[in-house]
């Protein structure tokens, strides 16, 4: 438009010089050539204001685009900071509910350790279960929001599918048996088979528990069953294919074309409400298998039931697993551990729990009385809390390092908290904190910590 109203001036320009120009060599009459001009200004008019008028609608259209878009922004800040919000409230409820459960388990740890009767022991495994389903729902809320905030990292060990997965299995069998279902899993490999492969075990559990748990709310009748398909090897890699099965509501054909979309829409509001929820975790599920290099399928029919399925291909590595397995201690010598730990009742279950492996505790309430122990006495390794009073494992950390005992010495520090998100993993590694065990402590990671770095202690200490 601009570039218009700047030729038709140029045009004017020369039009009006034209005129005056034929109007001094008498060419043309005085009342033509003012005709003419009175013409020309009237068209001149007409157009500067039909060209003011769109520049004031494009100044308005850029005011409203302005504001809409500086709108859109706040509005993106607000969403940033009520997703930050969920996530901290996300974090502090894991947290807050990891503390006790994890005094919880190790309580009953202990227990199983004393003299029980038949009923009693039956009874405690129960609890034990139980605790393990609440652990498991803890870390399966925690899990899938690090999925769906795109947080997808693959972390490939070399891993025993039967042993790591008859564990998780034995859980969900105490919850169907509770809904009086009956509950079944089965491995399928071949014997000679002696093998490990590479995968991801925490995403694989992490895919089952969707799966397994939606089976079991969605069954009121009938039978759950898993099948873990270890049969088919190829070369140096194993296809291992995984069927969840239930003979519960199934699903409407309809739905199954959008059942791997957002969760909020996997279900309609009636079945939501009739199953307190809908599918958990199905389209994380979906997610998680396509990460894996696979796809997740589904088989269902409506009041028949339904069958989820995927492969993955997975590399074999040797088995190198050591096959010994009881209480006996790590440590023959004597072992000094320091511990900073704030909560009394997870003081008893790191403390037994410990000693079993050989060691000696001290404990400390905070990261001020850990730092001053330290100074004071001389410990093998430290298993520090990240979050107390007073003085949190970070800044203790951070103390104990700076001082020349440890330059000299290199005490192992182990970060110990119930706050186990990628998050803090993380911060603990930019802490120079040596590892991290997460609470509730399983006792195989334990004793894999005190081996591996009691080495550093089979030399003498240097002499100050």
């Amino acid at each position: 438009m601009k570039k218009k109203l700047s030729f038709f001036i140029f045009i004017s320009i020369v039009t009006i010089l034209f005129i005056g120009y034929f109007f001094l060599e008498k060419k043309v009459y005085t009342q033509s050539a003012a005709i003419f001009l009175f013409v020309l200004a009237v068209v001149q008019v007409f157009l500067l204001q039909y060209f003011l008028k769109n520049q004031l609608k494009n100044n308005i259209v850029k005011t409203n685009l302005k504001l809409r878009i500086n709108e859109l922004k706040q509005d993106i800040k607000n969403s940033d900071k009520i997703s930050d919000h969920k996530s901290i409230h996300m974090a502090n409820m894991s947290y807050e509910i990891r503390t006790p459960l994890s005094t919880v388990i190790g309580m009953l740890n202990m227990l199983k350790q004393t003299e029980l009767n038949t009923d009693q022991k039956a009874q405690v495994e129960i609890a034990d279960y139980s605790s393990q389903h609440l652990l498991q729902l803890v870390n399966m809320v925690t899990d899938n929001a690090d999925v769906a905030a795109g947080d997808l990292k693959l972390n490939l060990l070399a891993i025993d599918l039967k042993s790591d997965l008859s564990q998780l299995f034995k859980v969900f069998e105490y919850q169907a048996w509770e809904k009086g279902l009956e509950f079944e899993y089965k491995f399928l490999s071949k014997e000679k088979d002696n093998f490990l492969v590479l995968g991801d075990s925490r995403r694989i559990q992490q895919v089952l528990i969707n799966l397994i748990s939606n089976a079991i709310k969605f069954t009121n009748t009938g039978k759950i069953s898993i099948i873990v398909d270890e049969t088919i090897g190829i070369d140096d890699e194993q296809i291992i294919t995984f069927y969840i099965k239930d003979t519960g509501i199934g699903i409407k054909p309809r739905e199954i074309k959008r059942i791997f979309n957002d969760s909020k829409d996997d279900y309609n509001t009636s079945m939501m409400k009739d199953y307190r929820g809908g599918g958990v975790g199905l389209s994380i599920s979906y997610k998680l298998v396509k990460l894996m290099g696979s796809e997740l399928n589904l088989e269902s029919k409506e009041n028949e039931g339904s069958t989820f399925y995927f492969s993955l291909q997975l590399k074999k590595t040797l088995n190198i697993q050591s096959k010994e397995e009881g209480v006996a201690p790590i440590m023959f010598n004597k072992f000094n551990v320091l511990v900073a730990e704030d909560n009394r009742m997870n003081q008893k279950v790191i403390k037994f729990l410990l000693e079993r492996q050989g060691a000696d505790c001290t404990f400390a309430k905070n990261g001020l009385e850990a730092v001053e122990l330290y100074k004071i006495l001389d410990f093998d390794m430290i298993f520090m809390d990240i979050y107390m009073p007073d003085m949190d494992g970070y800044e203790a950390t951070r103390i104990i390092k700076e001082t020349q005992k440890y330059k000299a010495d290199k005490t192992p520090i182990i970060a110990v908290s119930a706050s186990a998100f990628e998050e803090d993993i993380n911060n603990v590694k930019l802490a120079g904190i040596d590892d991290f065990l997460a609470k509730p402590i399983e006792v195989i990671k334990l004793k894999e910590l005190i081996a591996k770095y009691s080495k550093r202690k089979d030399t003498p200490p240097p002499i100050f």
